[in-house]
């Protein structure tokens, strides 16, 4: 199996690695992301603990932290 390559710009190829090729994750503003795990686990509990919904009850509680802060600045 061959490693996938990557053209640099001065043409140069070099082997990169899906850990190279990851992308940086986005920082939140200050508060935010304790705002989101708060509200997380809010789901989390509400939703009886039950394993398995991390991924949805993070983004869910993205969701809604997104909108209180859009409605707090309208």
């Amino acid at each position: 199996m061959r490693k996938a390559t990557k053209k640099t710009s001065k043409g140069n190829r070099r082997s990169s690695s899906v850990a190279e090729q990851a992308v940086k994750p986005i920082e939140l503003p200050d508060g935010m992301w304790e705002r989101i795990s708060h509200k997380a686990y809010e789901l989390w509990e509400e939703r009886g603990r039950q394993e398995g919904g991390a991924l949805r009850d993070w983004l869910d509680a993205e969701e809604i932290v997104m909108a209180e802060i859009h409605e707090a600045r309208e």
